[in-house]
């Protein structure tokens, strides 16, 4: 049987989106290293991640309507380049506001560009059937840049030192554009197919004026709780991975006496049980109702968090064999993105054909959760010298978010709304 081009231009989106979440990932590990060359503070440096991790969100949106007009395969490109640029210019960096500039601003915009968004909407362009399953794939991708990249990068930063990691960085981004370009297409009626698991082709409109688009379904989708339901969900997602474990996770871990090799390495191997628990949520997703799948996460998440100070300073220096913090680096992988293929499959049967756009501002709300956790746990770590109050805000905040996922099942669909309905035949719940 022939392979469909949707496999193909999936594997295209993936490596694309494995090199978005390393980049992204690459500040948490040039963190001690740039407060010993330049004397920056932990919270001068979380400033620049912030700027990153928030414009990484609040991209996705525009980012969609802009594939939207001018085709994923130019935006993607273009994206890449940002990213070269913004980390292959850093090695000339000699002021805080350069890193924010570069890191934060030109890396924020570019890996946004790629962000779980692109994963969205090539899957709502490409796929009728396994959409859960394919979602779950590609955003298992994020985990397998970390895994990739951030140890490799650890022992460039560590050893011939950050400037070299970031060339690679640079480099890296500049390799993927040739595959982005002649691989990638924008949907499978461009070259006379249909999306995987029908035959009917779909005529897309291409709409002018992307940014406004993306403001009027945000107008629009604001209007239902439902939408803020999620946004808070997704806030609290971003603060307890990329935000607090996927940036200050080493450094803390070097505050009690491990390396940070070995502190990147636990980090990787999140990454490794991501992948298993991503791609089987995807296959949860296409099964069962996504608002209790939500519930279940955060509630597991928030109760790892809670034990999570006692494990890391449970030993002098903590082992990264022990038991206990091998547990935690395991369940943390497993629930560290499972949340998206249901918040996706939650957006687009919401929000119907603008449910990529709306996951979009929901997955800003994701970053901007991220950015806060990133600043605060900084400060806390420079006003307390030590991250426990970060680890504990984090663990009620997902505590919080499983509360609101519970309410956002017990909600029925405002009027108006035809809700499609969840495997089990019951009306999918709304606002």
């Amino acid at each position: 049987m022939k392979l469909h081009r949707a496999w193909i231009v999936g594997g295209v989106a993936l490596v694309a989106i494995m090199g978005a979440a390393g980049f992204r990932a690459t500040p948490g590990v040039m963190i001690n290293p740039l407060r010993e060359e330049f004397g920056w503070s932990s919270g001068t440096v979380s400033l620049a991640v912030s700027v990153n991790l928030v414009l990484y969100g609040v991209t996705a949106p525009f980012a969609a309507s802009l594939m939207d007009r001018f085709g994923m395969r130019r935006v993607v490109a273009a994206a890449l380049a940002l990213i070269a640029a913004g980390s292959g210019l850093t090695v000339w960096m000699t002021e805080s506001w350069q890193l924010v500039a570069l890191w934060g601003v030109l890396v924020g915009l570019g890996t946004g560009s790629m962000a779980l968004v692109f994963a969205a909407t090539l899957t709502d362009r490409w796929f009728t059937r396994r959409k859960g399953l394919v979602m779950g794939v590609l955003t298992a991708g994020g985990a397998t840049g970390q895994l990739v990249f951030l140890p490799l990068l650890a022992a460039l930063a560590e050893g011939p030192g950050w400037r070299t990691a970031s060339v690679v960085v640079s480099l890296a981004a500049l390799a993927v554009v040739p595959f982005v370009w002649f691989l990638l297409r924008d949907s499978p009626e461009e070259v006379g197919l249909t999306a995987y698991g029908t035959d009917v082709p779909v005529t897309r409109v291409r709409r002018e004026g992307a940014a406004g688009h993306a403001l009027r379904t945000l107008r629009e989708a604001a209007r239902h709780r439902g939408f803020w339901y999620l946004a808070i969900g997704f806030f609290v997602c971003g603060a307890s991975t990329n935000g607090l474990i996927g940036t200050h996770f080493i450094p803390a871990a070097h505050d009690h006496g491990m390396p940070e090799q070995a502190a990147a390495g636990l980090l990787a191997v999140i990454g490794i049980f991501d992948v298993a628990g991503t791609i089987f949520s995807g296959w949860l997703t296409d099964r069962f109702d996504p608002a209790k799948l939500l519930l279940v996460y955060y509630g597991l998440r928030g109760l790892s968090l809670l034990v999570f100070p006692t494990l890391l300073a449970s030993g002098n220096p903590p082992s990264a064999t022990s038991p206990g913090i091998v547990l935690f680096i395991v369940l943390y992988g497993l629930d560290w993105v499972a949340t998206v293929p249901p918040t996706v499959a939650l957006c687009a049967r919401l929000f119907g054909a603008d449910g990529a756009i709306v996951f979009g501002w929901v997955f800003a709300s994701h970053m901007i959760g991220a950015a806060a956790a990133a600043v605060a746990a900084g400060v806390l770590r420079d006003e307390l010298g030590a991250y426990d109050a970060a680890w504990y805000g984090s663990a009620i905040l997902c505590l919080l978010a499983a509360g609101v996922s519970a309410a956002l099942r017990a909600k029925r669909a405002a009027p108006g709304l035809a809700p499609e309905e969840d495997p089990d035949g019951k009306a999918l719940t709304d606002a």
